[in-house]
Formats: C-alpha cells, sequence, structure tokens
C-alpha cells in the first residue's frame, strides 16, 4: 500500500496569514476613519460659515413689509382716494419646485376664466429680483382662499398675504384728476430701488398718483420670521417697520368736482375752475368719466377694449390733452396785445359792413352777424363777440407779435406744476409752420388766429389758467393740485413760472374787464341772458369753435348737421371782477354756441363757489339750459 502524506495544519502559516489580513482590515478602517474625520473637518470647521448660513435660511426667512401707501383727501378733508384690506396671492418662483403643476393647479382652485389664464400666466413668469414674490392675483375672495388654504401643502412658493388695496370713492368723477395705480411691470421693475419697494405690486400710473409716486409710496420695512419644514411661520425674530406715505391734499374741491361732472351732464366736454390769487385748481373735470378702480387690480380685455372703442374716449382726459380751437374765448387777450403793441387804443373804432378784407383780395371774412354790428370800438367788440374788429387787430399785429402776446398768457406752453401728462397744445407761427409744412405764413392765416380759428390750439386748462392770470391783471401763478403734502404746504412761488405781464397804462385792464362784464349784463351781450340775476360783477366771454369749415358763401345750420360736426360751445369767465376768487373755463363738444350752454355752465359753477348754499342746483341749471336753448332755436 501507498503511504499518504502528513496533512496536519500548519498553524504558524495561518497565523501569519492571519496577521497579514487584520493589518490589511485596521489599516482600511483607518484610512476610511481618516476620510471621514477629515469630510467632518472640512464640513464643520472649512465650510462652517456656508452652511450655518443655509441651515439659517431654511429654518429663518426674511419677509418685506410693504409700505402703506398715502391717503389722497379734497382740501376740506374728503377722503378722495383710500385703501382698503385685500387679499393678493404671490409665488416666489425659486421656492417652487414644478411651476407649470403648480399654475396649473391654482387655475383649476381659483376658477380663473378663460380670458385671464394666460395674462395669470404671464404674471407668474415676469422678471423678479431672486426671492422676490410675484403678484399673481388680486382681492381674492373667501371662497377661493379657503381652497388655497387646504391645499397649501401642494403649493410650496406660494402664498396668500394681506395688502391694502387703493380704491377711489367717487371713482367716475375723479378718474381724470387722481389718476391711478396699477400692478408693477417688468420696464418699471428694472429701474425702482429694490430695498424701498421690496413687496410692493402697485405704482401710480397716472395723475396726481404718479406725479406723486415718491411722496405717496413710503419706504418698505422686512421681518425675519422662524419657519418650519413645511414653510409655515412659527415665531418673529425680529422687525424694521415700514414708513407709510405721506398722505396728500389737494386743492381740488370735491362738491366743485361733483357740481362740474354733474352739469356736464354725460356730454363730451371739460370744466376747469381755478383760483386766480393762489393757482389752487377748484375743480378738473373731464366727460364722459370711467371707473378708474378697474384699472388697479387690472382691468379685464373686454372691458378695456369696450373702453378703447368708445367714441365718446371715456380714456381721455380733455381737460389736459384735448385740443380746441379756442374761438372768441381769446378776443380779451388780443385786445390787451393790440393796446401794449400799440396796434390801437381803448377807444379805436372801426366801421363793421359785416365783413373783412384783405388789401387786393376779393375774398371776405365775415363777422358771425352777416350785416356787420356798424361803429365798433374794443369794449363793444367784446361784448357782441365782433369778429371784423378782430381780424382788422390781427392784420395790424401781424404773426410774431400775435404768437410772441399769446405765449406770455401761456398759449402752445405747459402751464401747470403737478398736471401729470399736461399737453401744450399750439401756439402757431412762422417758424412752426415752416418746420410742420414747409411753407410759408400767409396773411389769410394771421387773420383765422385773429378769431380763435385755424391752426391755434388750446387745451382747458390752458384757457382757465390763462383767465385767470387776466384776472390777476397779468401776475403769474402757476395751477396746481396740491395743496399739502404730509404736514408741509406746497408753496405758492414755483419753479419756471411765467413772467408777469406789465402794461404801460394799468387802466386798460379795467377797460377790458368793462367789456368782458358787458359780455354778462350789457344790453348787447352775448351772454346776457346767462347774467340775469347776478349778484356778483362777473366778466366772461364767449367762444364757438368751428368742427369744419365752411365754404365762402356757405350758412351754418346746425340742424342740418350731424351732431358730432356741431361747433364746439366754449366759455371762460373770472368773478368778482373787483376781487377774483375763480376763474372758469368750459368746453362743451359739439353743443352750439358757447354764449348759451357754456356760459350756464360757467355760470353755475361761479355761484356755487362765491354764493355757497345760496346757489342753485343742477336741476335749476338744466331748466335754464332747456328754456334758454328753446329761446334761440325760437329766435
Amino acid at each position: 500500500m501507498l503511504k499518504r502524506p502528513n496533512t496536519l495544519k500548519n498553524s504558524e502559516q495561518e497565523l501569519r496569514i492571519f496577521r497579514v489580513r487584520a493589518l490589511l482590515a485596521v489599516l482600511v478602517v483607518f484610512v476610511l476613519a481618516c476620510l471621514l474625520t477629515s469630510r467632518l473637518v472640512y464640513l464643520q470647521i472649512v465650510q462652517h460659515d456656508m452652511y450655518s448660513t443655509r441651515s439659517e435660511n431654511n429654518r429663518v426667512r426674511v419677509e418685506p413689509l410693504p409700505p402703506n401707501r398715502g391717503l389722497i383727501y379734497d382740501r376740506n378733508g374728503v377722503l378722495l382716494a383710500e385703501n382698503r384690506p385685500t387679499y393678493n396671492l404671490t409665488l416666489v418662483r425659486e421656492r417652487v419646485d414644478n411651476l407649470d403643476e403648480t399654475l396649473a393647479l391654482l387655475v383649476d382652485l381659483l376658477e380663473l376664466p378663460e380670458e385671464e389664464i394666460e395674462a395669470f400666466n404671464v404674471r407668474s413668469r415676469q422678471r423678479q429680483r431672486p426671492f422676490q414674490p410675484a403678484l399673481l392675483t388680486s382681492d381674492l375672495s373667501e371662497e377661493q382662499i379657503a381652497r388655497l388654504a387646504v391645499n397649501r401643502h401642494r403649493l410650496p412658493g406660494v402664498e396668500i398675504e394681506a395688502q391694502p388695496l387703493r380704491y377711489y370713492p367717487d371713482a367716475e368723477v375723479m378718474a381724470h384728476a387722481l389718476g391711478y395705480v396699477g400692478r408693477i411691470n417688468a420696464e418699471e421693475m428694472e429701474t425702482l430701488d429694490a430695498g424701498r419697494y421690496a413687496g410692493t405690486h402697485f405704482i401710480g400710473k397716472t395723475g396726481i398718483e404718479r406725479f406723486y409716486e415718491e411722496e405717496l409710496h413710503g419706504q418698505a420695512g422686512l421681518r425675519k420670521v422662524e419657519t418650519n419644514a413645511r414653510g409655515r411661520v412659527l415665531r418673529e425674530l425680529g422687525r424694521t417697520d415700514p414708513v407709510p406715505g405721506a398722505n396728500l391734499t389737494l386743492t381740488i374741491d370735491k362738491s366743485m368736482q361733483m357740481l362740474a361732472y354733474e352739469l356736464l351732464d354725460g356730454r363730451r366736454g371739460s370744466i376747469v375752475a381755478i383760483v386766480p390769487a393762489t393757482g389752487e385748481i377748484l375743480a378738473m373735470v373731464s366727460t364722459p368719466g370711467f371707473d378708474s378702480n378697474q384699472f388697479v387690480t387690472g382691468i379685464d380685455v373686454d372691458s378695456y377694449r369696450g373702453l378703447q372703442e368708445d367714441l365718446d374716449l371715456p380714456l381721455f382726459n380733455r381737460a389736459i390733452r384735448g385740443h380746441y380751437p379756442p374761438g372768441s374765448t381769446i378776443k380779451p387777450f388780443l385786445a390787451l396785445a393790440g393796446l401794449v403793441e400799440g396796434v390801437i387804443t381803448p377807444d379805436s373804432t372801426i366801421n363793421d359792413p359785416g365783413y373783412y378784407q384783405l388789401p387786393n383780395d376779393s375774398r371776405r371774412y365775415r363777422n358771425w352777424l352777416r350785416w356787420g354790428h356798424g361803429r365798433v370800438d374794443m369794449e363793444r367788440s367784446l361784448a357782441v363777440s365782433n369778429n371784423t374788429y378782430y381780424y382788422t387787430l390781427a392784420h395790424d399785429l401781424g404773426i410774431d407779435n400775435l404768437h410772441e402776446q399769446m405765449s406770455n398768457f401761456g398759449f402752445g406752453q405747459r402751464v401747470a406744476h403737478d398736471v401729470q401728462g399736461e399737453s401744450t397744445a399750439l401756439m402757431p407761427s412762422r417758424d412752426w409752420k415752416r418746420a410742420r409744412f414747409n411753407q410759408p405764413w400767409y396773411p389769410g392765416e394771421t387773420l383765422s388766429v385773429g378769431i380763435g380759428q385755424g391752426y391755434w390750439q388750446i387745451t382747458p386748462l390752458q384757457l382757465a389758467s390763462a383767465t385767470a392770470t387776466l384776472a390777476n391783471r397779468g401776475h403769474w401763478v402757476k395751477p396746481r393740485l396740491a395743496r399739502q403734502i404730509g404736514d408741509t404746504p406746497v408753496p405758492r412761488d414755483l419753479p419756471n413760472t411765467l413772467n408777469d405781464i406789465q402794461l404801460a397804462n394799468d387802466s386798460w385792464w379795467d377797460r377790458v374787464f368793462s367789456g368782458m362784464e358787458k359780455v354778462m349784463s350789457g344790453r348787447e351781450g352775448t351772454a346776457r341772458r346767462t347774467g340775469v340775476g347776478l349778484e356778483y360783477r362777473m366778466g366772461g366771454k364767449s367762444g364757438t369753435a368751428q368742427v369744419f369749415s365752411l365754404g365762402q358763401d356757405q350758412r351754418y345750420n346746425a340742424d342740418e348737421l350731424a351732431e358730432r360736426l356741431r361747433d364746439h360751445a366754449l366759455f371762460m369767465a373770472f368773478a368778482p371782477l373787483d376781487d377774483p376768487q375763480i376763474a372758469v373755463s368750459v368746453i362743451v363738444e359739439n353743443a352750439g354756441g358757447g354764449s348759451t350752454h357754456a356760459a350756464h355752465l360757467a355760470r353755475a359753477m361761479t355761484d356755487a363757489w362765491l354764493l355757497k348754499d345760496d346757489a342753485p342746483d343742477v336741476e335749476e341749471v338744466r331748466e335754464v339750459l332747456e328754456e334758454d336753448d328753446a329761446n334761440v332755436e325760437g329766435n
């Protein structure tokens, strides 16, 4: 038999293998421990500040506190613009996991109509500063708030915040004077101070709200809050309170503003009333108006389209942007220009055959009274509104002197201090026509300007401002809407005010005023019906602005024209003559002659300011208007 080899264990060899393996294991564990320790050292010591900040940010959140917008009052302390509590829906994109899913869920929960969904999605993606909330929608209903609250766990980054919302109690009446606030858009976001407007979603868009945005807005604050893992606020850790905006007191008198709006009675037109001594605007109305509250939260597409397509242009501020030929309302200013330039004296007369002809020109420029007024001096020319006198005067003055003198009264310029969007309108000149049409100025065009027609265009605010300067005997006080900002009065002497108008003889003012008084109370005055029963001395001047030109031998017949082709009615006035306290301009589109319709409205405004409670009410004025219109038609 074969002998088997010895298979006993080699203990020494096994022990050596074990030691090697154990050493390798210890070495691996040591290396891993060293790696873990070094990583811990790196995280806990080297990167301590960064991770400590991240951890703190997960627990502590800084929230902006928008300021309350300043309130707006009329001169008597009546509230015109207030802040009402409301709930807004905001979204911080950086905290949203899936924006598309979140927006789809919000649209479903809010039950938004189809036409609002696109705008809702656009607002969610509007460019914002990092971690700044974007306003998705305002003025949430209680039902919407309840749905959002129940689904809060599904909406990270979405918050419901309570915030005051602008509200205008008399929106339609005050819309054009106050303007309105609206959502901050992407372009505005780029230019606004990030700290001051943190958490703010609305900004002044038009009117007083825009002009005094800096004063009304205030300064944003902030607060630090501790939150849990779901973002719910556990406690407040610190706070810097916001600084509210300054309250604004206007020169507007709400009762005068309401009266002007009611007097226009829905017709297209404007009334502006100013205190001559201070430049305070008592009323500045453009009709028809619109509900400015619709623009605060965002007007819907159909409503906005309806306003844009309305033929009466309710969004158009006629008081400061409407361009109208001034008609005969500018004759007192032209009379003064003639006196200043030495072209006429207060006693200069002409013989009016019913027309004027330029030398070597067969065309006849007709007076409104076709058979003429006979012998006419300056005062009578104002009382009867004689065109021939002013054709002659304009021709003798020339367009250069005419342009210079009328510019001194503010025509062709922005005249007010804080009226946002005011137009310069147009005071024509040779240079203007050459630049605009590349044509020379013709003598016949000077005659048209001489009776407030042709290229000359004014705004109702310009006419009221010029009337106030006339009432002040040439002393310029810049019109303004703000009376007081916070506790600080707005100064009467404002920058860029035009120079006072100096006359060589102060009695010339009296002679022009006398002619204007005869308009109201003279036997031949064009507005003598309006002047019946006056309890104070009032000077005025009517005007009729042509909407289209008549041919050489055509006669104007309102009954044969479409309503929108009829003449505009204008009137300017101030009272009392010896101590002017109010100057008024009235323009009623397509209402015919200014000596009837517009004159009665101007009288009603001066009555209301001077007689207070004894003034006739709106219904009485309307009855007088109807009676006067019937008399005019009968004649």
